[in-house]
């Protein structure tokens, strides 16, 4: 049974394990930095059985995903379920390693917003 694949990003290879760990989100296509970062560092948390979380200004919310093959590479793909201000909100997403340490996504809301984020391996 392979529980990881791998994936070559610039001619180096990459685990699907290396989607795991903390990732600090520094950027994101909707919402500034005193946004996002308005409670705690932004952060996505993607755990080895695929399951993780996620908190970006007053959103946070729990993920669960799986690690999807395309033509140009792999992406884990997640949907999530969380609360926004006390609201309950869901949605889906995506992300890809867009070099060592940088992850590249996407947070969709059900009916509503998607904003694109970057995101660095918390150290």
């Amino acid at each position: 049974m392979i529980l990881y694949n791998d994936v070559f990003i610039r001619g180096k290879r990459i685990k699907n394990m290396d989607f795991t760990g903390t990732w600090h989100i520094y950027e994101m296509e909707l919402w500034d930095e005193d946004y996002f970062n308005m409670e705690v560092q932004a952060y996505i948390t993607i755990k080895p059985d695929n399951m993780g979380n996620f908190q970006f200004g007053l959103v946070y919310g729990f993920i669960d995903g799986k690690i999807v093959d395309y033509v140009d590479g792999k992406r884990f793909e997640f949907t999530w379920d969380g609360n926004e201000e006390c609201d309950h909100v869901f949605g889906s997403g995506w992300v890809k390693i867009k070099e060592k340490d940088v992850l590249e996504g996407e947070f969709r809301f059900h009916l509503g917003d998607s904003s694109t984020f970057l995101a660095r391996r918390a150290k």
